[in-house]
């Protein structure tokens, strides 16, 4: 397996593992399904969620487009802030939303930079026809 593909593998694991925080924090804040309000700590559990789920779409496929130009380790770099920046953005955002600054822009810079490479790549071999 090559470094895209597990970053690609932690990244959904990482999902997976937020998913059962939010269940986990449904049975400690008495949220029954199918709700998904109630308790404030709740509801960040599962915007954390969320909003992780709103950035895979972006970031599974800027990985493959971006890997297909570049070496793999710098895909595997930019996979590891990323990941870095979900964990990060969990923590602040779970005990102080105001907080999460750090974590969303480690977040979301390591898939703009993706998409860019993507972007460049495309046009490259686009025009070097």
């Amino acid at each position: 397996m090559g470094v895209t593909e597990l970053v690609i593998v932690l990244a959904l694991l990482q999902y997976f593992f937020f998913s059962l925080l939010v269940g986990r924090a449904r049975g400690r804040y008495g949220i029954k399904a199918p709700a998904v309000t109630g308790d404030p700590i709740f509801e960040r559990y599962v915007r954390v969620h969320m909003n992780t789920l709103e950035l895979l779409v972006m970031l599974l496929p800027a990985l493959w487009i971006a890997g297909a130009f570049i070496a793999q380790p710098w895909i595997a770099l930019l996979g590891g802030v990323y990941l870095i920046g979900r964990f990060i953005y969990l923590r602040s955002y779970v005990q102080a939303p105001e907080k999460r600054s750090l974590g969303f822009g480690l977040s979301v810079l390591p898939i703009l930079i993706l998409l860019v490479i993507g972007l460049v790549g495309a046009l490259r071999s686009l025009f070097a026809r």
